[in-house]
């Protein structure tokens, strides 16, 4: 049995499956609360598939981008589980998992995520000849620079903020394919499928390297010093 662990935004995800195959999942909604809920919730996951801790082979986490703190406390947790069950852990990029469900579509997928300073977090899919590509890795853009790029018919998905959905329909119209946001919401059910391929291929990582994926730095705001009074 495998889990996968996804808490990369305030929409976590957690799911357990046999070999891909989907035996119980739980998806919600969060505050940054990540860390008192993540554990809770897993354990009532495990209930509900009649199934115990010790029962997981494989742990699955979605190392982002994403949220500096969803992203610490699931790594953390895989690898700290991983850890003790003396299993394989896999980190994927949560822009991956987002392509993943799209590949039937043979289409050049698009994830995107709105990072600061007016920036997207996107990276380029897709899967030809029934294999699975990665055609750009994960890398800071902008909208403008992203549709400059665009050749030809491209689904876009990922958790798109309305406003740059309207922006990509403006400017790219027709080549831009955007599925409706509960089609696009992320689902750890969807990185066990992906996590499964890449288990069967060998594919793991060392629990005691496995960092999550930032493309910038987090900002780290430096608490005011106290001034010294004149001379």
């Amino acid at each position: 049995m495998e889990l996968a662990i996804d808490t990369s935004s305030n929409t976590p995800s957690i799911a357990l499956s046999h070999k891909g195959s989907i035996l119980a999942e739980l998806t919600w909604q969060s505050t940054q609360n990540h860390t008192v809920e993540l554990l809770p919730n897993l354990l009532w996951l495990l209930e509900q598939a009649k199934t115990a801790l010790n029962s997981i082979e494989a742990i699955t986490v979605a190392k982002g981008p994403g949220s500096f703190n969803g992203l610490r406390v699931g790594v953390s947790t895989a690898k700290g589980l991983a850890f003790s069950l003396h299993i394989p852990v896999l980190g994927i990029s949560t822009l991956e998992t987002e392509a993943y469900p799209f590949a039937y579509t043979a289409l050049p997928l698009c994830p995107i995520h709105q990072a600061s300073r007016g920036e997207i977090a996107t990276a380029l899919y897709q899967q030809k000849d029934n294999e699975w590509h990665c055609l750009e890795k994960e890398h800071l853009s902008t909208i403008d620079a992203l549709c400059q790029q665009i050749r030809r018919e491209t689904l876009f998905c990922g958790e798109i903020p309305p406003n740059i959905v309207e922006q990509l329909r403006q400017i790219l119209g027709r080549q831009a394919l955007i599925p409706q946001a509960c089609i696009r919401l992320r689902r750890a059910g969807f990185l066990t499928m992906l996590a499964w391929q890449k288990l069967k291929e060998g594919e793991q990582d060392d629990p005691a390297t496995l960092q999550p994926l930032y493309l910038r730095p987090p900002h780290i705001t430096k608490p005011k010093g106290k001034t010294s009074p004149p001379p």
